[in-house]
């Protein structure tokens, strides 16, 4: 896919305006849990400083919905910018920062133009610089203001910064023509989120293991009783065909809520929270002959440490074999950062929702404002 490069745009001495993403987790108490995503803008941040840019960098945090919400303040982003920079971040309104200095803006979305594509918003916006880099892949699928209405104001000035070029060779080259065979994990709660995904996978892959709550619904769909387990009934029919290419795994065991390993019918009033150890070791099995595999969803409830083995089992599992691993979505790459095993995954990608659909449509808004 063609768009310009950050490195073809001259940003010496000039004032460059970046869409990043920042939206982190936080805790209750308002810390950041992971900055994964704040440490994968650093190589496009560090580019312009050392090119002697002056950079401002926009972003969006949460849902605040549209209002000023303190519980959603950039600030600590800033704060961890700093630290891992090791210069000072300005934050806040906009300053005349100089070359070699670094501006985070407050909360793009305390304003409701911004979810809203305003063009006179996205104006206003690109007055703070002379070039605009979106390396926001995490929102290159949202059409907002700034990460697609506000290029038209840059109709030569506008790249991709470095992160976002690498999430388009990545989740674009390496998947439209994979290394076979390729198998994709897609997990999750619901089918309803990912049926694009799905139906797209089915086409693309070799094999395909539908795991999380979203297995339940195709298990009902084929007459296997799972009891109080989340089930959308309406896409039964949908569940049935996409299982007639003869590509689906399914779980062949569960873990339940009440911890018990189900195989075959759940008890009533059972809830599926895990893929059991049966599933586990049949899919390691099968995952070992792959060549390429994309993963985006966990497979339980994997932030309940009863219910993390299956999710877990499965990360090692991936990491284990020779294959070319994209893993996609917020979820997943925590969890595999949970067990220190992001440097042996070939690509995280730091876009859930704009992965998949970047899969599925071949590309994006925040990509398509760029050409």
């Amino acid at each position: 896919m063609s768009v310009p490069l950050m490195q073809q745009m001259a940003t010496a001495g000039r004032r460059v305006l970046v869409r990043v993403d920042f939206n982190v987790p936080l805790t209750p108490e308002g810390a950041i849990s992971d900055d994964s995503r704040i440490r994968a803008s650093l190589p496009t941040i560090s580019y312009l400083l050392a090119q002697g840019a002056s950079v401002t960098l926009m972003s969006h945090l949460g849902r605040p919905e549209g209002k000023e919400d303190l519980r959603y303040s950039l600030k600590p982003c800033a704060e961890r910018l700093s630290t891992l920079l090791g210069q000072p971040v300005f934050f806040g309104s906009h300053k005349n920062i100089r070359p070699g200095e670094v501006l985070l803006l407050e909360n793009l979305r305390f304003y409701p133009e911004e979810e809203a594509g305003d063009k006179t918003f996205a104006k206003q916006l690109s007055h703070l610089g002379d070039v605009y880099i979106n390396d926001a892949f995490g929102t290159a699928h949202r059409a907002h203001a700034s990460t697609a209405t506000i290029a038209q104001f840059f109709p030569h000035k506008k790249a991709a910064g470095l992160l976002l070029q690498k999430e388009i060779k990545f989740l674009g080259e390496a998947l439209i023509n994979p290394e076979r065979p390729f198998y994709a994990i897609i997990g999750g709660s619901k089918v309803s989120s990912k049926l694009g995904i799905l139906k797209a996978l089915v086409k693309k892959a070799d094999a395909l293991f539908i795991g999380g709550a979203m297995a339940y619904t195709f298990l009902k769909a084929q007459g296997v009783a799972v009891g109080a387990s989340l089930v959308e009934e309406a896409l039964e029919q949908e569940a049935l065909a996409l299982m007639s290419s003869g590509k689906i795994f399914l779980p062949i065991d569960h873990i339940t809520i009440e911890g018990d390993e189900v195989m075959g019918p759940f008890p009533d009033g059972s809830k599926g929270a895990d893929i059991g150890p049966r599933t586990i070791w049949e899919w390691t099995k099968r995952l070992k002959e792959a060549k390429t595999i994309f993963w985006n969803g966990p497979l339980g409830i994997f932030e309940d440490p009863r219910f993390e083995i299956g999710t877990h089992k499965i990360a090692l599992a991936i990491t284990n074999g020779n294959a070319v691993t994209i893993v996609g979505g917020g979820d997943s790459v925590s969890a595999i950062e949970h067990q220190g095993l992001g440097s042996k995954i070939t690509h995280l990608s730091t876009g859930g929702g704009a992965a998949l659909e970047f899969l599925e449509k071949g590309t994006l808004p925040g990509i398509d404002a760029l050409k």
